[in-house]
């Protein structure tokens, strides 16, 4: 599969300095980078926030659905859904609750991504579904003293077993290398923050080679 880089961010400005580089294809969100963005979590924030992305030239927006029960998320989610079909992926938690929620949108085909992804069985209910994403969390999964990009080889490993169009996307990165190993074994879906976007670029060996090459051009120029 090709290479998707989604940003993982609620601040368009920082979607429009990213934006102009190419890098990425779209951006997640959710309610804690509402909130660190200063942004309300409502319908009515998250239209215009889709609508902003969209003329920013992203592909597609992930949005978190929110609700205290079966019925209320699948409320939420259709209308998240109904903001721009097709281009808007309506994020479902891992949980019965976000299962139960998903056929009716898959039913209408409306592209979903289940979140807080932390089990590999878990990877095989979003195969088994069809959805377009399932969101394993790499660095929470390591906090909890377990082996993150073991377990995340294992999910890859398991849909490819089953021939899956399901996609992990991996979130919760940390540094450039948890890109770079997991790349190297298959894996070609992440959302990364900003900071780690920057750190997959700046190197200061690169720079100093490039301040050598400027400095050599403009003294060749004399």
């Amino acid at each position: 599969m090709t290479l998707r880089l989604l940003l993982d961010s609620a601040d368009p400005a920082a979607w429009a300095d990213w934006r102009a580089i190419g890098l990425f294809q779209g951006v997640t969100t959710n309610p804690t980078l509402l909130q660190r963005a200063g942004r309300p979590c409502t319908l009515a924030e998250l239209t215009a926030l889709s609508h902003a992305a969209f003329d920013q030239g992203m592909a597609e927006i992930h949005l978190q659905a929110w609700g205290g029960d079966v019925e209320a998320l699948a409320r939420c989610a259709a209308s998240l859904a109904a903001i721009a079909p097709g281009r808007v992926v309506v994020k479902l938690p891992m949980t019965r609750a976000g299962v139960a929620a998903a056929r009716p949108l898959i039913d209408a085909g409306t592209p979903l991504t289940f979140t807080a992804c932390y089990e590999v069985a878990q990877v095989l209910v979003a195969a088994a579904l069809g959805v377009r994403y399932i969101a394993p969390y790499l660095g929470r999964i390591g906090d909890l003293g377990r082996d993150g990009h073991a377990e995340l080889i294992a999910m890859q490993r398991a849909l490819d077993g089953v021939a899956a169009t399901t996609r992990l996307l991996v979130a919760s990165l940390r540094h450039p290398s948890d890109i770079t190993r997991l790349a190297a074994e298959g894996l070609s879906c992440f959302t990364l923050a900003p900071p780690l976007a920057a750190a997959l670029i700046d190197s200061e060996a690169s720079a100093a080679a490039v301040a050598q090459f400027e400095q050599d051009a403009h003294a060749g120029a004399l």
